[in-house]
């Protein structure tokens, strides 16, 4: 009794608890030394088993160093403690369970941490238990440092470049000087990967100057317009400027700087920047195209403002379903056609001036205001709009688009029928003129062209097609026996 009172006061006296006092009996006091002595033997079976496995950490179940006292005191409580049987200040009540026996086993601790075994599976040890609730799991523990050799590993260029092609993890950071980023960027290009090539632009752009970029750039064309549309898709229109201007590319810059008009809201603030883009390095027909731009966009702003005011009567009877502004030059001048036809040329919203500031051809002016006035039904206009005078005096009718095109949007626009047959009377080709007259029913001049051409057999054919008694059936009827014609057949 004193011998094993020595050895526990040892025993407490190394740990670094504070030692108390138990009041249970000897039988308890046997348990804790024989639970000391199978962490001592486990040490040195771990000890043994591991010796050639540097990398895995000894660990145990719970986190604490295996072998330690405190690891015993832990695993024992844990395992002898029971549900309401406890005692006041001191370990629980130990159930009298014979220890587990001793015996050569095909695994080791340190294949218990690795999920792996000697002899036979870690399930089967599990199984070998006596109790399911003394079964302790391992946890889940870190991988060995040579299973990472994927994700640390120092590439070249080629590799990397193989690697991202494959979707396998890689690492550009281990590329520092300028001479390997340009050896990545020769290869990503010789890949002829898209996505790898904007990978690789990605990482130059973010960790080199941008004259350094642009100088490198400049000497490689594939990598220069991949790097282009990175820059357009991103929207970083500031940077794309100065890498143009740096190129030397100054038309391109210069359309790309007037691009962005279209993200302007305000009217007047879009008209004062287009204002400002005239100064820019643009080729002639540009330069002509940006200028007329800006002049519409102030005309349209003068026309609105104007229309916006008035009250007369053809705002009132057909009132305007949307804006003028920043619509297209032809929308401009059919609108112009529709509310201020017939206005002096000295206005802004005057036909004839927009006609001649932004050099509308005769065929886009005549179809735009032919459509214009037939909307209206001012049929009147439209005469006068394919009226011409020659240097004699004498007027006649021509339509620069022809008159079959004129006839449709006649039609089209609900023209009277003696106005589709005047409009349909000059159309020269025969053949076309009847096919207009039959399709929109205009028998006067069926029979007019036939009776021209003398075709008899031809006029038999489309009295067939006509209601007997009919005012057409009945003239075709008096043609047909008519002896003051010679017919051709």
């Amino acid at each position: 009794m004193n011998k094993g009172k020595a050895e526990e006061d040892d025993y407490w006296h190394s740990s670094k608890y504070s030692a108390f006092t138990f009041d249970d009996d000897d039988y308890d006091f046997t348990k804790l030394k024989e639970s000391q002595r199978a962490v001592n033997s486990i040490r040195g079976l771990v000890e043994d088993d591991c010796e050639d496995d540097e990398d895995v950490e000894k660990v145990s179940w719970s986190g604490e160093p295996v072998g330690s006292i405190l690891w015993g005191v832990k695993e024992t409580a844990s395992s002898l403690r029971t549900s309401g049987d406890t005692q006041n200040h001191g370990f629980p009540k130990i159930q009298h369970n014979p220890p587990l026996p001793r015996q050569s086993s095909g695994y080791s601790l340190s294949s218990l941490f690795k999920g792996k075994n000697k002899t036979s599976s870690f399930s089967s040890l599990l199984d070998s238990l006596p109790d399911t609730s003394m079964r302790v799991y391992a946890p889940e523990l870190r991988k060995p440092r040579s299973e990472y050799k994927d994700y640390d590993s120092d590439w070249n260029s080629e590799e990397t470049i193989r690697r991202m092609r494959q979707g396998k993890a890689y690492s550009l950071e281990n590329f520092h000087s300028l001479q390997e980023k340009l050896l990545l960027l020769d290869e990503a290009v010789s890949s002829h990967n898209s996505n790898v090539i904007t990978a690789v632009l990605i990482f130059l752009k973010r960790t080199l100057s941008k004259a350094i970029l642009f100088r490198e750039l400049a000497e490689r064309e594939v990598a220069l317009r991949h790097f282009i549309h990175l820059l357009k898709e991103t929207g970083e229109q500031r940077i794309l400027v100065e890498l143009l201007k740096k190129l030397g590319r100054m038309e391109d810059m210069a359309l790309l700087q007037y691009k962005e008009h279209i993200s302007i809201k305000d009217e007047n603030q879009r008209k004062d920047f287009l204002k400002t883009c005239l100064s820019l390095p643009f080729s002639p027909d540009d330069s002509t195209h940006v200028q007329d731009h800006y002049m519409l966009l102030e005309r349209q702003i003068i026309i609105e403002a104007n229309d916006k005011r008035t009250d007369t009567e053809i705002f009132k009877k057909h009132p305007r379903k949307a804006s003028i502004l920043n619509m297209p030059i032809i929308t401009t001048l059919y609108y112009s056609c529709f509310y201020h036809y017939g206005e002096s040329e000295g206005t802004f919203s005057s036909p004839a001036n927009i006609r001649k500031t932004f050099r509308i051809s005769e065929k886009q002016y005549f179809l735009t205001a032919l459509g214009a006035r037939a909307k209206l039904k001012q049929w009147s206009d439209v005469d006068r709009l394919c009226n011409t005078t020659n240097w004699l005096g004498y007027t006649k009718k021509k339509s620069p688009i022809g008159f079959q095109r004129v006839v449709e949007i006649l039609h089209k626009n609900g023209a009277p029928l003696q106005v589709l047959q005047d409009y349909m009377s000059l159309v020269d080709n025969t053949e076309v003129r009847v096919s207009l007259a039959q399709k929109f029913k205009c028998h006067d001049i069926v029979i007019n062209t036939y009776k021209e051409l003398k075709d008899r057999q031809q006029l038999i054919v489309y009295q067939s097609k006509l209601e007997r008694g009919s005012p057409e059936y009945q003239v075709i009827d008096e043609l047909i026996h008519s002896l003051n014609i010679r017919w051709k057949n």
